[in-house]
């Protein structure tokens, strides 16, 4: 229980570019590794689930990195603090257009 409750708040914390416990060595391992491994353990089966695409969609994850990740960027490009609004605003409009792009 309390290495489910220190990868939550891992998780929360640093996102996609941390590290979480891996329970089996009790060591602080790469998400990415540990991703990996997951996938890896489910390849047989995801097939039988019918999940094989959403389960694919971890490793366009892995590589691009979440949602979170594009807006932070965005926000950055366009000035972040020094220049909110304008950077906001950003954020919204490539929100929109990835939304469209997804339809």
């Amino acid at each position: 229980h309390m290495h489910i409750t220190e990868n939550k708040w891992r998780a929360v914390r640093y996102g996609i570019d941390g590290e979480m416990i891996d329970f089996g060595i009790e060591e602080a391992i790469p998400f990415h590794f540990l991703m990996e491994e997951l996938l890896e353990l489910l390849d047989d089966v995801v097939d039988e689930l019918g999940s094989r695409k959403e389960v694919e969609y971890v490793r366009t994850i892995l590589k691009t990195g979440t949602s979170a990740d594009r807006q932070l960027a965005v926000y950055r490009q366009h000035g972040g603090d020094e220049n909110n609004e304008e950077a906001l605003k950003a954020v919204v409009d490539n929100l929109i257009l990835e939304t469209k792009r997804g339809l």
